[in-house]
């Protein structure tokens, strides 16, 4: 560094990059900038068809990341008459807000060169007099070894790339790409590319990575912040996570929107005791009094000692929960209603707490002991190939099934979250009518596919399963269709209690 003098028409205009000063009090991207050189990019991966409960969205991994950040400096850069470098700095000190930067820059000449020559220098770090320099346009000259130390310690301790200061403490001077690249050790500078990936996605408000473990995926989705008191912006990643693009919740929580599910996470975790009573994995039979353990996913129980059939869920026998006695999903508001002193109200409504918290915790569970299905499922699949004339392909609807299972668990999971915070009115009843007829469908489902399957039987098992994976999967669509639509009209109207605190949290964009 101590032989490199910027030429003149290098550094006419590069200089403006490093004068620029860190403050944190620069403004946020707003949602309606950027990503315009997505357009031309290939996408990795596309949302599934669009339905009418579903958000655009585009899946990217770092390379097109990588690729669009070269683009919009190459761009800035061939405007202003510097280098990438200089202009992808630029870039990130407008947070990529490529209006800001031109009416500032052109605002603001400076024809100081990026990095100088420093004559009679001694290093103020390690008093070294002969020794490499590097300088920035702030004139602030350091040996390149302590320069090189500083900006391993900012990028490999710290995690800092976007806004790295000159490492005398009095000066704010950006650090450029280029200068970084020419100091640090390869591996240290490849981490530094890699943060700064990091910190586009954070800078650009339509862009999130998937928050699950080891994700390397971002999803682009352009929904607005004001739109999620009506919109659950459920997105995939190029790995199948699926995630909530509003809130960042690592599944999808349709149909209930975010603030809700804010609400209900924070309520469930403040009656942590209640919900560990309530979820306890064993319950008595009515009729022999016998311990029962549930071990898979469907809610028919049979007692082994007395063989009586009954509702896990609500404990009432299986016989009363057919298509036309079916109320198990419904709260009986009534008992409510006719509470009188402080004493019953506050009882009536830790009873209904505890009855969409109890199914809310069940459909939980019951996916998690599906998931423990996938396993037996895979092991049938394989025997049904040996056993059969039936091809890899043939059995594929078991695999099928068990997806559209697990997805309608979760749809029927936050449902009871949304009931919850309704008042009692038509849109409600319809809502509830919609969520009744895919929980009997998935029971019925999950009764199927936790069945012993014989071999002479195969043809009319598979042709059963088949129905009713079809069934399930049209229940759930009515429901998340009817749902959104009524959310986009307005149509719900909200508990007390859900109404006073919606007020206080209003969605908040990505900071």
């Amino acid at each position: 560094m101590s032989d490199y003098e910027a030429s003149e028409n290098e550094t006419e205009n590069e200089s403006m990059a490093a004068s620029y000063h860190y403050d944190d009090d620069e403004d946020d991207l707003n949602d309606d900038e950027l990503m315009d050189e997505f357009d031309d990019a290939p996408v990795t991966r596309d949302a599934d068809v669009r339905r009418s409960y579903t958000v655009a969205f585009e899946v990217r991994t770092s390379e097109d990341l990588a690729r669009v950040q070269q683009t919009e400096a190459d761009d800035v850069g061939a405007v202003l008459g510097v280098s990438t470098e200089a202009a992808a700095t630029l870039l990130r000190f407008f947070r990529w807000r490529k209006d800001r930067l031109l009416e500032d820059y052109y605002g603001n000449p400076d024809s100081d060169a990026l990095l100088k020559r420093a004559e009679d220098f001694e290093c103020p770090v390690c008093f070294d007099v002969d020794c490499p320099v590097a300088q920035l346009k702030c004139a602030h000259a350091f040996c390149t070894a302590c320069y090189a130390r500083y900006l391993s310690g900012r990028i490999t301790e710290e995690g800092e790339s976007r806004r790295i200061q000159c490492p005398d403490a009095s000066c704010s001077v950006i650090v450029d790409e280029k200068t970084v690249e020419t100091l640090v050790d390869p591996k240290v500078f490849e981490k530094y590319k890699a943060l700064l990936i990091k910190s586009y996605v954070d800078d650009v408000p339509s862009l999130k990575w998937c928050p699950h473990p080891n994700c390397e995926y971002a999803v682009q989705c352009k929904v607005p912040a004001s739109s999620l008191d009506e919109i659950v912006p459920s997105v995939k990643c190029g790995d199948g996570h699926s995630f909530c693009f509003g809130c960042s919740l690592p599944q999808d929580h349709q149909p209930c929107v975010c603030s809700l599910v804010k609400l209900w996470l924070k309520k469930c975790a403040d009656d942590s005791e209640t919900a560990n009573w309530i979820s306890a994995n064993t319950k008595e039979c009515e009729k022999c009094q016998s311990t029962i353990e549930k071990n898979g996913g469907c809610n028919h129980m049979t007692c082994r000692k007395c063989k009586y059939e009954f509702c896990w869920v609500c404990m009432g026998p299986w016989s009363d929960h057919g298509t036309q006695w079916y109320n198990c999903n419904r709260f009986d508001e009534k008992a409510s209603i006719d509470a009188r002193d402080n004493q019953a109200k506050y009882r009536a409504a830790l009873e209904r707490y505890l009855h969409y918290f109890n199914r809310y915790a069940n459909h939980e569970q019951s996916a998690k002991l599906d998931k423990e299905l996938s396993e037996k499922i895979s092991a049938k699949m394989l025997e049904m190939q040996k056993t059969t004339e039936m091809s890899w392909i043939e059995v594929q609807f078991l695999s099928t099934a068990k997806e559209i299972l697990l997805a309608s668990r979760n749809t029927l999971k936050w449902t009871y979250c949304f009931a919850y915070y309704l008042t009692r009115d038509n849109t409600t009843e319809l809502f509830e009518n919609n969520q009744r007829d895919l929980e009997m469908a998935v029971e019925q489902l999950s009764e199927l596919l936790e069945g012993q399957f014989e071999v002479e039987k195969m043809g009319e098992v598979k042709q059963k399963i088949l129905d009713k994976s079809v069934y399930v999967s049209g229940r759930r669509e009515v429901l998340l269709t009817a749902t959104a639509a009524d959310l986009a009209d307005g149509r719900f109207t909200w508990s007390l209690e859900s109404s006073q605190t919606l007020a206080l949290l209003a969605p908040a964009g990505k900071k």
